[in-house]
């Protein structure tokens, strides 16, 4: 099985690529980045790009896979909402409809955030294009799967890109047994998350188009 990951140095990323590169059922990763990862593994395959909001060059390069995880994310802090927009929507949308071209019947699963607003009304901006963004991605291809996480441990070391995250991690990873004891249903960890994703790519369960972290623990357990 063939996946291509966005956002493979970000946290959830980091994780995600580690899941596959363990898993035997995975037999080809490839990662879409700006900047190499600078890891080697016989499984991955590095695709260099700058411009995230068209991938029609990369076409050849990416292939046909069988499922890709978009983990590729930004905090909204400091950010307008059409700086926003683009990152989270545009870049997400150029990458479904790149691979949904070469193979209908790809799984894309996107890492979007519990609190993402499917109403697109709402008071709160980045849930707004969280929500527009899902909406778009669910009405292209039925076998498109969004994931909404809420509080994410990192594991085996993968590390926020964003400086206040790192913060929040390292303050609070202590406490993460507790946390879960008392909200299963609102935390998981970047391998558990990882290990769902492929999950998904396998599974004839009839589950939700969008799930939460109830779901992610009890699929990648």
């Amino acid at each position: 099985m063939k996946v291509v990951i966005f956002g493979a140095s970000g946290m959830i990323g980091q994780g995600t690529l580690r899941a596959c590169l363990l898993d035997e059922t995975v037999t080809e990763v490839v990662a879409v980045v700006r900047r190499p990862l600078g890891r080697a593994h016989p499984k991955l395959r590095e695709v260099v790009h700058a411009d995230f909001t068209d991938l029609s060059a990369l076409a050849e390069a990416l292939g046909t896979p069988d499922a890709c995880f978009y983990c590729l994310g930004i905090s909204s802090a400091g950010l307008g909402e059409a700086e926003y927009t683009v990152i989270t929507h545009d870049y997400t949308l150029a990458a479904a409809r790149t691979l949904l071209a070469s193979n209908p019947d790809l799984t894309f699963v996107y890492v979007s955030g519990s609190g993402a607003d499917s109403s697109e009304s709402g008071s709160t901006m980045w849930a707004r294009v969280r929500g527009r963004t899902e909406n778009a991605l669910l009405a292209l291809s039925p076998r498109t799967r969004i994931i909404r996480p809420a509080y994410i441990r990192p594991r085996h070391g993968a590390r926020s890109r964003t400086r206040s995250y790192r913060l929040l991690y390292a303050a609070t990873s202590w406490l993460y047994p507790l946390l879960h004891r008392l909200l299963p249903r609102h935390t998981t960890t970047t391998d558990t998350l990882g290990r769902a994703m492929i999950a998904l790519i396998h599974t004839t369960e009839d589950l939700p188009r969008i799930l939460t972290s109830r779901e992610i623990n009890r699929l990648g357990a």
